[in-house]
C-alpha cells in the first residue's frame, strides 16, 4: 500500500524540497551579496523557509554555504559531462573542451565559490573544510578534462598541461567577476586550445617514440 494518497506530497519531500530552496537561495545570495553579505535569515527569507527549518537542516551559516557549494558543484557536474559528451570527435575537439571549461569557470558557481574560498582565508574552521570540498571540486574537475581530453596522464608533461589550463580557465573567471571578459576571454581560449594541442601531441609523440627505442 503506498504511504500517502495520489497527488499528496511526502514529508521526504517537502523536506527535499525545502533543503533544495535553501541551497538555491544560498549561492544567488552569495552572487549577489557576497560572503559579508549573506546571512542565514536573509536566506531563509529568500528561500520562503522559517528561520526554524532552516536551523533544522543547516545548523550554521558555514553547514549551510558548503553544502550549497557542493549540491551546485554536482549539478554543474552532470552538466559539464553531458556537454563532453555531447562533442563528438572530430581536429576541433581540444578547442571545444577548453570553452566549456571556460564556461564552467565564468559561472553562478565559479563566483559563489570565490566568495567561499576569500571568506576561509581568514576563518580556521571554514579554511579546514574548503580545502576537503576543494579537493573534491577540483579533482573531479581534473578527472573530467582528462577523459574530455582523452590524454594518458601517465606522459610527462601532460598532467602539467591539464592543470595548466585548468589554472588558466579560474583565472579568466575570475576576471570576468569585475567586468564582462568573454570577447578577451573567447580570444585568449582559442589561442591556448591551438598551444595545447601541439603540445599535447608533442607530448603524446615523444612517449611514442621512446617506446618503441625501448
Amino acid at each position: 500500500m503506498p504511504s500517502t494518497a495520489p497527488g499528496r506530497v511526502s514529508q521526504g519531500e517537502r523536506s527535499q524540497s525545502m533543503r533544495q530552496r535553501l541551497l538555491d537561495a544560498t549561492v544567488e545570495c552569495l552572487v549577489d551579496h557576497g560572503w559579508s553579505g549573506t546571512s542565514t535569515v536573509l536566506v531563509s527569507e529568500r528561500a520562503g523557509v522559517s528561520r526554524g527549518a532552516q536551523l533544522h537542516h543547516f545548523p550554521t551559516k558555514n553547514h549551510l554555504v558548503l553544502a550549497a557549494i557542493e549540491h551546485l558543484w554536482n549539478c554543474r557536474d552532470e552538466a559539464y559531462r553531458a556537454a563532453i559528451a555531447e562533442l563528438g570527435e572530430g581536429p576541433d575537439r581540444v578547442r571545444r573542451v577548453v570553452h566549456i571549461l571556460g564556461e564552467q569557470f565564468s559561472s553562478d558557481l565559479y563566483v559563489a565559490a570565490l566568495e567561499l574560498w576569500v571568506a576561509a582565508r581568514s576563518d580556521e574552521a571554514l579554511h579546514a573544510a574548503v580545502i576537503q570540498l576543494e579537493h573534491k571540486i577540483g579533482g573531479g574537475v581534473h578527472r573530467l578534462t582528462v577523459e574530455a581530453l582523452g590524454v594518458d596522464e601517465s606522459v610527462p608533461g601532460v598532467r602539467e598541461l591539464v592543470q595548466a589550463t585548468l589554472d588558466l580557465v579560474r583565472g579568466l573567471g575570475l576576471a570576468d567577476t569585475l567586468t564582462d571578459d568573454s570577447a578577451r576571454r573567447r580570444r585568449i581560449l582559442d589561442r591556448w586550445a591551438d598551444t595545447l594541442d601541439q603540445a599535447l601531441r608533442a607530448a603524446a609523440g615523444e612517449a611514442a617514440q621512446e617506446g618503441k627505442g625501448r
